[in-house]
């Protein structure tokens, strides 16, 4: 099926979805380490409107955006189905990976890095998001069913990122008091041998956090 190559950062959830997605599919590939945030031509080349990563080179075209190449992945390689094959389950797993991106990503990381009356506005806003994820993954193993798919490759975030930003940055808003059910899906995403081969080490997740805890737009 061709060349396939994955230009990303060790750190970036976003990177990790890619590589999720493909070892989930069986597709070898390469893996390019480039720096972020002295953009490397090879990223400037690949992804000049965006300039981010992760991109997906396939035989040479590249493709950007980790949600479409999700997608991408799961149209062209065979193996197990990333989006359902039931149109209603499809729109359903759009829908959740869509409210997971534009309202819960932006929120807990408002809420993990800001200060005073901003921090508590987007405390409330993003405990609001994660309940409403917790109702919807209350009773089931993943947010599919029983298999990993689309929504929870999205979510990987909240299930290993950002309870380690939340314990540096003290705030404790993740916990199995607050979320049971996001909890328990998470360490169950977590424990996935695919899942867990691609996750970065902890420690050096940590160390990063704390160097740039000024910084936050860097992660």
């Amino acid at each position: 099926m061709g060349e396939v190559k994955v230009i990303g950062g060790w750190f970036s959830p976003f990177v990790k979805r890619v590589e999720m997605a493909l070892k989930m599919k069986g597709v070898e590939y390469e893996y390019i380490e480039v720096d972020v945030v002295n953009k490397s031509p090879l990223l400037l080349q690949h992804n000049p409107i965006h300039k981010k990563v992760p991109v997906l080179l396939h035989d040479g075209k590249s493709i950007v955006e980790s949600a479409v190449i999700l997608e991408y992945i799961d149209e062209v390689w065979e193996g197990p189905n990333i989006l359902p094959k039931d149109p209603y389950e499809r729109a359903m797993a759009r829908f959740w990976a869509n409210f997971i991106d534009e309202k819960c990503a932006p929120a807990t990381r408002k809420a993990l890095w800001s200060r005073g009356e901003e921090r508590e506005k987007a405390v409330e806003e993003a405990t609001q998001g994660l309940k409403i994820l917790e109702s919807e993954v209350k009773g089931k193993k993943f947010f599919g069913g029983d298999q990993i798919g689309y929504v929870d490759i999205i979510g990987c975030f909240l299930a290993y990122w950002f309870p380690i930003v939340d314990q540096v940055v003290g705030l404790h808003l993740f916990t199995q008091d607050k979320f049971p059910s996001l909890c328990k899906w998470a360490d169950e995403l977590c424990d996935n041998e695919f899942i867990k081969e691609c996750l970065p080490d902890k420690e050096r997740l940590v160390d990063r956090v704390r160097g740039h805890s000024q910084a936050p737009r860097s992660l």
